[in-house]
C-alpha cells in the first residue's frame, strides 16, 4: 500500500547531522556550561540550523532517534 499522507516529513527532512565541536569555538556562555569538556557534539538540520549540543556522540544519536530523526555522522 502506498498511501500518501499530507504534512508528513520526507526522508530527507528527517536526516540530521551529528558532528564534533570544539568547546573553545563556542560562545562563552556555552563554554561555561561544558563542565570541562574539550569536545561536545552538535546535531544539525540539513540547512545547517543547530538543534542541540550534547556531551557525547552516543547521546546525540539517541536524542535524534528519540525525536524520529535519522542521524548521520559528519567527519
Amino acid at each position: 500500500m502506498d498511501t500518501p499522507f499530507e504534512n508528513m516529513p520526507t526522508a530527507a527532512e528527517r536526516i540530521v547531522y551529528v558532528r564534533a565541536v570544539s568547546v573553545a569555538d563556542l560562545p562563552q556562555d556555552v563554554q561555561d556550561q561544558a563542565e570541562g569538556l574539550k569536545t561536545i557534539y552538535a546535531v544539525h538540520r540539513g540547512d545547517g540550523a543547530r538543534l542541540a549540543l550534547v556531551a557525547d556522540k552516543r547521546l546525540a544519536f539517541a536524542l535524534a532517534r528519540e525525536h524520529d530523526l535519522a542521524p548521520v555522522s559528519v567527519h
